[in-house]
C-alpha cells in the first residue's frame, strides 16, 4: 500500500474515532460538568503524551525545549477551551448541528492565514470563504423565529480551532511537531484541572466505563493521526478530515435520535463544497 493511500485510510479511522470519542463526550457532558468530564479527558491525554516523550531521543527535556513558550502555552490553552466550548455545543445542540456549523472552520484558518501567518489569500478561496459562510447562514437560519444564539457555541469553537491550527503552523517554523504535541497535551491538562477539579461530582460505576473509553478513544485518535502525518502528505490526508462531520451525524441520529433537517444538511453541503475548493486552492497554490 502507497503512503498516501495508507495516510488516507489512517485519516478515515481518525475521524471514525474522534466521531465515536465525541459521542461519549456528548453522553458523559449530558449527565456531568462539561469541566469535569474534559478534565479527566486531558488527563489521560497529558499521561499518553508524556509516554510517547519519553520513549523520543532525549526525553521529556528535549519535547519540552522551545523558543517560543509564551505561544506554545497560548496553544495549549486555547484547545483545552475549545474542546470545553465544543462538547457544551453538543449537548445544547447536538452532534449533527455542531459538526455542520463546526465544518467552516478550514475556511476560517484560510481567512485568518493572511493576518495571523502573512500568507497570500487569493480572490478564488475569498469567494470559497464567503460561499462558505452563507452555507453557514443557512444552519443558522438567522432570519427564522426558531434561531437560538445557542447555534453560534460551535462557531465560536471553530473559531478559537482555527486560531489554535494557525499558531500550530507559526510554531513549526522552530519546534517539532513532538515538542508542540507534548506542550498541547501538558498545558492543557494543567490549565483544565485547575479549572475543573471545582466541578467535580460523583459518577457511576457504568459512565466510569465510558470515561475510561472515551480516553481510550482520545489517545487512539492522536496515535492515528500521527502516524496519518508521517506516511502522507497533509494537503493529501486533509479532505477525508470531512468525515468526521458523515461519522458523528451519523451517531447522533442513530444513538441520540436527532433529527437531520433539511436546512442543515443543505447548509452542510455548501459550506464541504467550500471547505474542499479551498483545500484544493491551497495545494495548487502550494
Amino acid at each position: 500500500m502507497t503512503g498516501d493511500r495508507l495516510g488516507i485510510w489512517l485519516m478515515v479511522a481518525t475521524t471514525f474515532i474522534f466521531a465515536v470519542q465525541d459521542g461519549f463526550s456528548r453522553h458523559l457532558a449530558g449527565e456531568y460538568n462539561v469541566l469535569m468530564v474534559v478534565m479527566i479527558r486531558y488527563w489521560f491525554f497529558a499521561a499518553f503524551v508524556i509516554a510517547i516523550a519519553r520513549r523520543k531521543a532525549g526525553g521529556l527535556r528535549a519535547a519540552a525545549a522551545t523558543s517560543q513558550p509564551w505561544v506554545q502555552g497560548f496553544r495549549g490553552l486555547l484547545l483545552a477551551a475549545e474542546i470545553c466550548v465544543m462538547v457544551g455545543g453538543f449537548v445544547l445542540l447536538g452532534l449533527v448541528e455542531s459538526h455542520a456549523i463546526f465544518a467552516v472552520y478550514p475556511l476560517l484558518v484560510a481567512m485568518l492565514s493572511g493576518p495571523v501567518l502573512g500568507e497570500r489569500v487569493g480572490w478564488r478561496r475569498w469567494v470559497a470563504i464567503a460561499v462558505g459562510f452563507i452555507g453557514v447562514l443557512v444552519i443558522l437560519q438567522p432570519g427564522a423565529g426558531v434561531f437560538s444564539p445557542q447555534a453560534l457555541i460551535p462557531l465560536t469553537a471553530a473559531l478559537m480551532f482555527a486560531l489554535y491550527g494557525l499558531l500550530t503552523r507559526y510554531v513549526a517554523r522552530r519546534d517539532t511537531t513532538a515538542t508542540s504535541f507534548f506542550w498541547t497535551g501538558t498545558v492543557g491538562a494543567v490549565a483544565i484541572t485547575l479549572v475543573g477539579i471545582w466541578f467535580w461530582e460523583p459518577m457511576t460505576l457504568p459512565d466510569w466505563g465510558w470515561m475510561a473509553a472515551l480516553c481510550v478513544s482520545g489517545a487512539a485518535g492522536h496515535w492515528l493521526l500521527i502516524r496519518c502525518y508521517e506516511v502522507a502528505e497533509a494537503s493529501v490526508v486533509q479532505p477525508f478530515a470531512y468525515l468526521q462531520l458523515v461519522f458523528a451525524s451519523l451517531i447522533g441520529i442513530t444513538i441520540f435520535d436527532e433529527v437531520l433537517e433539511m436546512h442543515v444538511l443543505l447548509g452542510a453541503g455548501i459550506v464541504l463544497s467550500a471547505g474542499l475548493f479551498t483545500l484544493w486552492r491551497a495545494r495548487v497554490a502550494g
